[in-house]
């Protein structure tokens, strides 16, 4: 019977079956002509990959089991012992977390650079630098990276652009697109789309660097499971619709935020307020995504009343997926930071984070409104 599945099966095996020892031979001397051990390749991790790397015009992509490994696969790209990596000051907790703690141990130094200093890191540089990570749109402050300018700095002292595009996704920006050299995703949060997913993904801009990541992935084992994959894949398929209804609710979110007087500010790029909307405009073909974070008065008891009140965003330290919620920074996300750190980013413990999902607004604004009555 020839079996033609529409939808690719999960390929839920560790490891694969040869005919002979001709066979064998054959996988080592056709790389990608049969499958091994699922560490090192298999049809619905392949899947993933494929799917993000199209999405983002890359020249090949890894699947990774979460975004951390995703970022640890994009810095030992191009990083060793003894090398320094360059990071935006105002970078997700998890990454700075793994910069500080982890890859120090392993002999590579990091330097903090302040957003408004990413277009001239002259004075960050060290002969031993090799690349600068940042955001598109900054976690939690949605601050917006010039990826063009950023490129072409980087590039003009040797250096490598590596962007998270996570809060982005493909829909609005593709990194690569403007000069960076890998990009990654938790493909955890907007990629796969319904929380239920713990996955990352990277794309290189040329073969050579998506060989480098290929290499690391099956050798520190950061694959993706068949499961999470198939997942991802399945989300995958309906993220231009889902961006798009985030988009559209986070706009209005925003808008009514910012007309409340409870609220001392609200982060968002679609606001003609927010220091980048031009920028963010350009770079995001009119839509600004569907994170946003507001200041309440630093009191926990604000905050705290707000999280009890709130039906339609409940308290939850992740993002991105069809139903909305609500994160505190402070004490989730950025814990990790020193305190120095946090209050120069003014992490305060009255910022909260919306990630808005794809409800009808008019029920979220009207949470919103009674939640902070």
């Amino acid at each position: 019977m020839n079996i033609r599945p529409k939808i690719t099966p999960i390929y839920q095996t560790s490891v694969f079956k040869f005919e002979d020892l001709d066979a064998v031979q054959q996988y080592f001397d056709e790389p990608g002509s049969r499958y091994l051990y699922s560490r090192n390749g298999n049809p619905n991790s392949d899947e993933l990959a494929d799917a993000v790397n199209r999405w983002e015009g890359g020249a090949g992509a890894l699947a990774t089991g979460s975004g951390m490994a995703a970022i640890f696969a994009a810095l030992l790209t191009y990083c060793q012992a003894g090398d320094h990596v360059l990071c935006a000051a105002d970078i997700y907790g998890g990454s700075a977390a793994l910069l500080n703690l982890e890859l120090s141990r392993l002999g590579i130094a990091v330097s903090y650079v302040p957003f408004e200093e990413l277009d001239d890191l002259s004075a960050h540089l060290r002969p031993t630098t090799r690349l600068l990570l940042c955001e598109t749109m900054s976690n939690p402050l949605l601050r917006v990276v010039d990826l063009r300018a950023a490129a072409v700095e980087c590039h003009r002292h040797g250096l490598r652009l590596v962007v998270d595009n996570t809060f982005a996704t493909p829909v609005l920006t593709r990194p690569l697109a403007y000069g960076a050299d890998l990009m990654l995703h938790s493909v955890t949060k907007y990629l796969a789309g319904h929380s239920d997913v713990t996955a990352g993904a990277v794309v290189a801009r040329t073969a050579e660097d998506a060989a480098r990541l290929c290499q690391i992935g099956t050798v520190f084992g950061l694959t993706l499971s068949p499961m999470e994959s198939w997942l991802s894949v399945r989300g995958l398929k309906t993220l231009r619709l889902r961006v798009a209804a985030h988009s559209e609710n986070a706009w209005a979110v925003a808008e009514f935020l910012e007309e409340h007087p409870v609220v001392a500010a609200v982060y968002y790029p679609g606001l003609p307020t927010h220091s980048q909307h031009a920028l963010a405009m350009t770079q995001g073909g009119g839509r600004f995504g569907g994170m946003l974070s507001f200041r309440l008065p630093d009191d926990p008891a604000v905050v705290n009343s707000f999280m009890r009140r709130s039906q339609r965003f409940p308290f939850a330290p992740s993002l991105a997926g069809v139903d909305s919620s609500c994160s505190h920074p402070l004490s989730t996300s950025h814990r990790a930071l020193t305190d120095a750190q946090r209050t120069e980013l003014g992490i305060t413990v009255g910022l909260v984070r919306l990630s808005v999902g794809i409800e009808p607004v008019e029920e979220l604004l009207a949470d919103l409104a009674q939640a902070l009555d």
